[in-house]
């Protein structure tokens, strides 16, 4: 480094920090896994299902799409909107629908296993969080939705 002009070098030096700098703070901060920092990984715009096209939107209040995949949130069930047995029940089921539209829309969330990766009708089974909190366990706080005891109940 004795050849080295020191004006020169502490110049490029200084440019090529900033650059890095630049490069880091614009796209976000530097390359890491998100477990690394407990950034949840999924962020998508959800609609109401309708029809045959389901890539991403919510079916009911423990059912989605999620990028072409049917998912099953594994820990809550809530009540029924396509076969309810009484109008209490479609009511509660609609509101748990939209609430679940209304959660996924807010941020990221990350899907997190279960110990079967699937349940009978082929639905993949996941526990919807953001941060670590289950959005699941929102809607049991606010009354639309009930833990997953292995069993639906009967919600009239």
């Amino acid at each position: 480094m004795d050849n080295i002009r020191w004006p020169t070098f502490i110049t490029i030096t200084a440019a090529m920090c900033a650059a890095l700098f630049l490069a880091i703070f614009l796209s976000g901060g530097p390359a890491t896994t998100s477990a690394a920092v407990g950034i949840d990984p999924h962020r998508a715009s959800f609609g109401i299902c309708f029809g045959s096209d389901r890539t991403t939107c919510v079916v009911d209040g423990d059912t989605i799409w999620f990028e072409g995949r049917k998912i099953r949130i594994a820990d809550i069930n809530t009540p029924e909107i396509s076969s309810p047995g009484c109008a209490s029940e479609k009511r509660l089921g609609e509101q748990a629908k939209f609430r679940l539209l209304a959660l996924l829309n807010e941020g990221s969330f990350s899907l997190q296993s279960i110990d079967r990766d699937q349940d009978k009708y082929g639905r993949d089974l996941r526990i919807i969080t953001r941060g670590g909190h289950s959005l699941g366990e929102i809607l049991v706080t606010e009354g639309l939705a009930e833990r997953w005891q292995g069993y639906r109940r009967d919600w009239c």
